[in-house]
């Protein structure tokens, strides 16, 4: 049975009130309850039934799943902007959004939850196209994740349906009809990257476009960039975990001097943690002394006025320095 054909909704009998028969009913919604059931609800019980996860991961363009799914579409019935946006599709609604996808980050997952619910009143079959290495790495350059991790990466999103596998980099006629995709979602900027054109140009003039919004302040060049940036910092924290220098792909001499470095580190520690236990020690010891004489505890000394006198406190941050002395003054 197909991913998203059949979902389990509670009966009111499982909420703690009664139904006709008592039984979990079924429901073709993806993940929601369907429109009378929630218009029936208020706004609180309404929110707490709609289940926004899925209980196994999407499957791949090439497995059962997914060939079932396809296979059960009449793409002879064709849906319009306008029936998908009242809720008057006569079958679900199949949106393609497509991408890369490598180190999967949540920009990704928000083009997807956009994609998803791009049109609320119905109800939506979300198909995430990605490429494959060879095709990728030629158009765009080489890549973080294999296009096997980036598969396993999107078909683990809760928004995602099917994972199409090897998509093209440019659409077309037959692409679209081979999956049956009735709209293409995706920004709205032109994107050029390895094409002369607009490489959604196609579907835009065919009206099967509907726009998604990118994430600002996310990208995976902005976590490569990161990496990068603090290269060092991943290197020695991978070493100290275990990783050879051979792994990290490091000369003889690196690898020497970020173990180095690592032992450096680990000596400071180590030593700041004993001059702290030793300076606690002592602070017990003194006031096991002073103790056994009944004078004042080593607290009471070193709030004394006295020794305040000797180590005066230091001035608060932004206090003006005292002026220096000259013979003007």
């Amino acid at each position: 049975m197909p991913r998203s054909a059949t979902k389990r909704k509670r009966t009111s009998e499982d909420e703690g009130g009664s139904s006709n028969n008592g039984d979990l009913v079924n429901t073709t919604a993806s993940s929601t309850v369907n429109n009378n059931d929630a218009d029936s609800l208020d706004p609180i019980e309404a929110k707490i039934r709609k289940l926004c996860s899925s209980v196994s991961a999407a499957p791949l363009s090439y497995m059962e799943e997914a060939n079932t799914e396809r296979d059960s579409v009449d793409y002879n019935i064709r849906i319009t902007k306008e029936m998908a946006e009242n809720g008057e599709a006569p079958r679900r609604v199949r949106v393609y959004a497509d991408g890369i996808y490598d180190l999967f980050h949540q920009g990704h997952a928000r083009q997807m939850m956009q994609a998803k619910n791009i049109f609320p009143k119905s109800e939506v079959y979300l198909m995430v196209g990605c490429c494959n290495d060879q095709l990728t790495h030629s158009m765009k350059g080489k890549t973080v994740m294999s296009d096997t991790e980036r598969y396993e990466a999107i078909r683990h999103c809760r928004y995602v349906d099917e994972v199409i596998v090897d998509a093209p980099w440019v659409l077309d006629e037959d692409f679209l009809a081979k999956n049956k995709i009735d709209f293409v979602a995706h920004d709205e900027a032109p994107y050029n990257i390895g094409s002369a054109d607009d490489v959604y140009a196609f579907v835009k003039a065919k009206g099967m476009f509907v726009a998604t919004q990118r994430t600002d302040g996310v990208s995976t060049s902005d976590i490569v960039s990161r990496i990068v940036r603090d290269y060092d910092t991943y290197v020695r924290r991978n070493l100290a975990r275990g990783y050879s220098r051979k792994d990290l792909n490091l000369s003889f001499v690196k690898g020497q001097r970020y173990k180095l470095q690592n032992k450096v580190d680990e000596i400071k520690s180590d030593v700041t943690e004993r001059i702290h236990k030793w300076e606690d020690r002592s602070k017990e010891l003194i006031g096991s002394f002073l103790s056994m004489f009944g004078g004042r505890t080593f607290e009471e000394i070193m709030n004394s006025s006295l020794v305040r006198a000797i180590s005066p406190q230091p001035s608060p941050p932004g206090s003006p320095a005292p002026s220096a002395a000259s013979d003007d003054h």
